[in-house]
């Protein structure tokens, strides 16, 4: 089935494009709309998201669902405030959500991972939904599920990490439960990456091989480019044309570096996904 219209606002940004009034954040949230559903796509890092939807006239009393996009703490954080506005929802995401993670690099370790307790947002009014493959969550909106890695040169971060069983050791996050929401509109598949940890190709391949024959409008969110070595940019660029892409929003983890050269690149079809940007597509 596919959705009449999509309009998506973002709410959680590092950087805000206005209205005044708006908050920015290491994190990432957005809301999104179709003709029937409201969904909030991750929940930031819990410091702007009330702020801002307030102030960008988004009532998150009247969301269906919530969607998780990978369990980090800059997309999960604002999970309370939401559930104590709007009380029992959806919750989306894969079941590798509440995994203990680590950013590990040398002698530093910092926790990233979610920073509530399963029971606790279920307290809240959290009605969890796991799920691995993709799904089709309201009519025309799914959720990419796992996504297999296919390419060569989209690895997982190395400096993410999680503990053995035992706790003596950490070894590499493969990050399974990166996932995405895919909208099937008249105009094309609109896609809203998390952080794209799956890898921005890997997880277009997905959506191709799910979705035969549609054609991509606009694809927005964390790329996690800023992260990724010279080859393993020139190497996505290249990959990208082949998806003929209308408009990509870049935004979080593509870093302003990288978010310019995707601009050179692309001109006139890339813009920045900052807090307070609404598109619609039809």
């Amino acid at each position: 089935m596919m959705a009449d219209r999509c309009r998506i606002t973002v709410l959680c940004e590092n950087s805000v494009a206005g209205p005044f009034g708006l908050l920015g954040e290491h994190g990432w949230a957005a809301f999104v709309e179709t003709g029937s559903s409201r969904i909030l796509f991750d929940t930031g890092q819990g410091q702007g998201l009330l702020n801002n939807s307030l102030v960008l006239g988004v009532d998150l009393r009247q969301i269906d669902a919530i969607a998780l996009s990978h369990g980090h703490y800059d997309h999960t954080s604002g999970l309370p405030q939401v559930l104590q506005v709007k009380g029992q929802v959806p919750v989306f995401a894969h079941p590798d959500i509440f995994l203990e993670r680590y950013w590990a690099r040398g002698q530093v370790k910092r926790h990233i991972g979610i920073r509530f307790r399963r029971a606790y947002l279920e307290s809240l009014g959290a009605c969890f939904e796991f799920t691995t493959g993709f799904s089709e969550i309201f009519p025309g909106i799914y959720i990419t599920g796992e996504v297999p890695r296919v390419t060569d040169f989209e690895p997982p971060d190395p400096d993410m990490k999680v503990p053995a069983a035992d706790g003596s050791t950490m070894h590499q996050d493969q990050l399974r439960d990166d996932l995405s929401m895919v909208v099937d509109t008249p105009s094309g598949l609109v896609v809203i990456l998390g952080c794209a940890h799956a890898g921005i190709v890997n997880i277009l391949k997905w959506c191709q091989a799910n979705l035969p024959g549609r054609p991509f409008h606009t694809v927005m969110g964390g790329t996690h480019l800023g992260f990724a070595r010279a080859e393993q940019f020139e190497r996505t660029l290249e990959a990208l044309e082949e998806f003929q892409i209308q408009r990509l929003g870049a935004s979080h983890c593509t870093g302003l570096v990288n978010a310019s050269r995707l601009y050179c690149a692309m001109g006139d079809r890339f813009f920045h996904a900052s807090a307070g940007i609404s598109l619609e597509v039809s």
